[in-house]
């Protein structure tokens, strides 16, 4: 997987060698020799991984970390911070300003391969879902994590035979506000998708089991896919480290572990994890508003359309025949004129919810708009499609509307229309059109009752 990385230092000595380095791995190298120059390059040419030199003349790169993430344009894109300084506090100074990660100069290959690989895989992901949800949603720009989401303490496991060294972790990652469990606590790694772990911290260095395996186990399976997997390796086995990153773990700390680097590493994989989590969730909430009308929850008429033409085609290609059912509630504006709209609200969402009560799970309850409703039922010929119809008709009449709080009760009936498809050369347009005549038949012969047209 190629990308686009900006590397921004002053000293153009330290540049070449991070470009040779990258390059050697087929990645595409953009360089800025300043803070300035950083940002605008960011703006415009939208790399997709920016390691930046911390100490730098006149902006320094905690100030353009920091604009890069107050910028919506830029505020996407991955920041590694790549530092000569050691101290701790410097290091919680990068990812206060928004770094998803560091490096320690005299940069080593493999960390640095290493970091750039998780970061594309989970650009692959972020960038995927992004793009899903402005399609879906046509809305101005993504909401970000907030902060108090983005820093919520992390559930951790932590798979290590050692039980000094899983001990040790687990109390450093408790000290630190996050939820700590060992494998020799637990006794077994059992639903661990229905606990909430958020992290699953796997030694490669454990001598009864191998880690690898365990690794895959979980990237394979839908339940724990989406758990982040930190793998803890001696600095001498670097081979299956990256096989194990190639397998799907989210990154890598070689022993000894440093503890400022595990923390720091939970807090990366956790907001990661839970922006990930947020994009699916805004996906699916627009996946939703796209095909579902939300005052009755019943499917709309885009929705309808795609299903019908769909369900059409494969009666036509030997499938049974489909029906559809169009219904419309008698005198629904005198409803509106004489209780107000609210009251109208509550009579449409209770002849859906009487709809859905009394159709099959295959048929596709639908409100195209206004007080109209659309029942399609799939491998349904016309006679079977009246009974349902008339069925519908009486479970809306049998009980009075109680409406404005349960204060009013009011009776609500509806006409209803039914076609069947005729054959290869019937339209959606067609079918509806019948079912559209046969509804107006029923209004004309005194409504609440049910009429069809074959042809």
């Amino acid at each position: 997987m190629s990308a686009r990385i900006l590397v921004v230092d002053d000293i153009e000595a330290n540049r070449r060698v991070l470009k040779a380095k990258l390059e050697a791995q087929y990645y595409t190298v953009l360089e800025a020799e300043n803070g300035a120059q950083a940002l605008e390059i960011a703006r415009t040419k939208h790399p997709d991984i920016l390691l930046l030199d911390v100490m730098m003349p006149g902006m320094d790169g905690y100030e353009v970390c920091r604009r890069l993430k107050a910028d919506p344009a830029t505020s996407f894109i991955p920041v590694v911070m790549v530092t000569a300084l050691s101290d701790t506090e410097d290091r919680v100074r990068g990812l206060s300003v928004g770094a998803e990660d560091f490096l320690s100069k005299p940069v080593d290959d493999f960390a640095l391969m290493s970091r750039v690989g998780a970061l594309m895989r989970y650009n692959a992901v972020a960038s995927e879902l992004r793009q899903r949800q402005a399609r879906g949603l046509g809305i101005g720009a993504i909401d970000e994590l907030n902060k108090e989401e983005a820093d919520r303490p992390a559930r951790i496991f932590i798979v290590d035979d050692n039980p000094r060294a899983s001990s040790r972790l687990a109390s450093v990652l408790r000290e630190a506000g996050h939820t700590a469990v060992t494998l020799l606590e637990a006794g077994s790694m059992a639903d661990l998708s229905s606990q909430g772990v958020d992290i699953l911290i796997l030694s490669v260095t454990s001598k009864t089991f191998d880690a690898l395996k365990i690794c895959a186990h979980f990237k394979v399976s839908a339940a724990t896919r989406a758990i982040s997997i930190l793998l803890i390796c001696d600095p001498d086995d670097r081979v299956r480290a990256a096989k194990g990153l190639e397998i799907g773990a989210s990154d890598v700390i070689l022993t000894p572990v440093d503890k400022q680097e595990l923390l720091a590493r939970v807090r990366t994989q956790a907001r990661r994890s839970r922006y990930i989590e947020m994009l699916r969730q805004r996906v699916d909430k627009g996946l939703e508003l796209s095909v579902i009308d939300q005052l009755t929850g019943l499917y709309n008429r885009r929705y309808m359309m795609s299903q019908l033409h769909q369900l059409m085609q494969r009666s036509v290609m030997g499938g049974k025949p489909v029906s559809v059912l169009m219904a419309d509630i008698d005198h629904f504006k005198s409803v509106n004129d004489s209780f107000g709209h609210d009251a109208g609200d509550e009579v449409l969402q209770e002849v859906a919810h009487r709809l859905q009560e009394n159709v099959r799970p295959m048929d596709i309850v639908c409100r195209p708009g206004g007080e109209e409703f659309l029942v399609i039922m799939p491998d349904t010929p016309g006679d079977l499609a009246c009974a349902a119809a008339e069925r519908i008709r009486r479970a809306v009449a049998a009980i009075p509307f109680k409406v404005s709080g349960g204060e009013r009760e009011l009776t609500i009936t509806v006409s209803a229309g039914v076609s069947t498809i005729l054959g290869p050369d019937d339209t959606i347009g067609d079918l509806t059109k019948r079912a559209d005549q046969a509804l107006y038949q029923a209004k004309s012969a005194g409504r609440n009752r049910v009429e069809s047209v074959a042809a």
